[in-house]
C-alpha cells in the first residue's frame, strides 16, 4: 500500500515512529531536501492540514460539529499500525502529537490526541483521533479552521486535491472511478477512489492526506496507496477486482479510501458508536 504509503508504521500506543518498525513494508522515504527544493506547496492551501511523524493528516469536523466539541484528526489506519484484516481499534487511549500547519505550510504548533476513536484497514484505511483541544481553542491559538468530513460518496469527475502535511506539498487530479473492490496483499478495501492521471502520483509520507474537493473545504476520502511496480495485488501494488472477479492493475495508479461511513456510526450525541444500528464500518 505504497509502503502503505510510508516506511515506518508504528503501534497506536507508541509516541515515536522508531518504536516499532515493519521493514518488510517498502523502502525508506526519500530525503526531504529532494522535495523541499521544488515549489510543490505554492498552489495549495494548508489550513487544516497536519503532519505526523511518519504520515500526513488533517484536522476534521463533522458537518454538525460544534465549536465547543473536541477536535479530531483524520489519517490512515496504517499510520497507526499494520492493522490485521478484520480488526478494528475503537475508543482506545492514545497520546500522539500533530504539527498544525499554516495556510502556506509553515508549522504553527502542536495539538495532542487523547483517544483513538477508530482505526481499521478493512473496507477502508482510516484512523480518527480525538484531541484534547476543542475547535474553538485551535482557532483561537492558531487561527486555523478544521476541514469538514463529507457525509456522502464523491462523484466521478470531481476535481480533487491531495494535500500532504508530511511533505508540505499537494497534488491535483480528478476522481476517475469508484472501484468496487481493491486488494493489496492481505487487505481488501471497498468503494475505493481511483485518481486520474497525471496529477496524483503520490509518494511515501503522503499516507493519510485528505482528499479535498477542489475549491471547498470538504474531505471526500483519505489518501492511502498507489501501484508502485506494476505487480498484481501485492503490498505496494494494489489491484482492482470487479464483481465478476476479473483483476486489473497498472503501475502508477493511485487510490484513496472512503470516510463518509463514519456518519452511520454516531449516536444521538454525535459520538462515534459502532453499536449504532446501521453502522457501516467494520466493528
Amino acid at each position: 500500500m505504497k509502503r502503505f504509503l510510508l516506511s515506518v508504521p508504528f503501534a497506536w500506543y507508541s509516541l515515536s515512529a522508531e518504536a516499532i518498525t515493519f521493514p518488510e513494508f517498502g523502502k525508506p522515504l526519500p530525503d526531504a531536501p529532494e522535495f523541499a527544493a521544488e515549489a510543490f506547496a505554492a498552489a495549495y492551501d494548508f489550513e487544516g492540514i497536519v503532519a505526523l511523524s511518519n504520515c500526513s493528516g488533517s484536522l476534521v469536523r463533522f458537518e454538525d460539529s460544534l465549536d465547543s466539541d473536541q477536535a479530531m484528526v483524520l489519517s490512515n489506519g496504517h499510520c497507526v499500525s499494520m492493522i490485521q484484516p478484520g480488526k478494528v481499534i475503537n475508543n482506545q487511549s492514545a497520546s500522539r502529537s500533530f504539527d498544525v500547519l499554516s495556510s502556506t505550510g509553515s508549522r504553527l504548533g502542536r495539538v495532542t490526541a487523547t483517544k483513538l476513536l477508530y482505526a481499521t484497514m478493512t473496507k477502508t484505511d482510516m484512523s480518527l483521533y480525538l484531541l484534547k483541544e476543542t475547535y474553538q481553542e485551535i482557532l483561537n491559538k492558531y487561527e486555523t479552521q478544521a476541514l469538514t468530513l463529507a457525509s456522502g460518496e464523491p462523484s466521478v469527475g470531481t476535481d480533487i486535491e491531495v494535500i500532504s502535511g508530511y511533505w508540505k506539498r499537494g497534488y491535483s487530479c480528478q476522481v476517475e472511478a469508484i472501484v468496487d473492490t481493491l486488494k493489496e496483499g492481505n487487505w481488501t478495501f471497498s468503494r475505493s477512489v481511483r485518481y486520474s492521471r497525471p496529477g496524483c502520483e503520490v509518494i511515501g509520507g503522503t499516507s493519510g492526506s485528505p482528499v479535498i474537493e477542489k475549491g471547498s473545504r470538504m474531505v471526500l476520502a483519505v489518501n492511502n496507496t498507489i501501484n508502485e511496480s506494476g505487480r498484481e495485488c501485492t503490498v505496494n501494488n494494489p489491484c482492482e477486482v470487479d464483481k465478476d472477479g476479473n483483476i486489473t492493475y497498472q503501475k502508477g495508479v493511485g487510490y484513496a479510501q472512503q470516510t463518509h461511513w463514519i456518519y452511520s456510526c454516531r449516536d444521538a450525541d454525535r459520538n462515534v458508536d459502532l453499536t449504532v444500528p446501521g453502522c457501516q464500518l467494520p466493528r
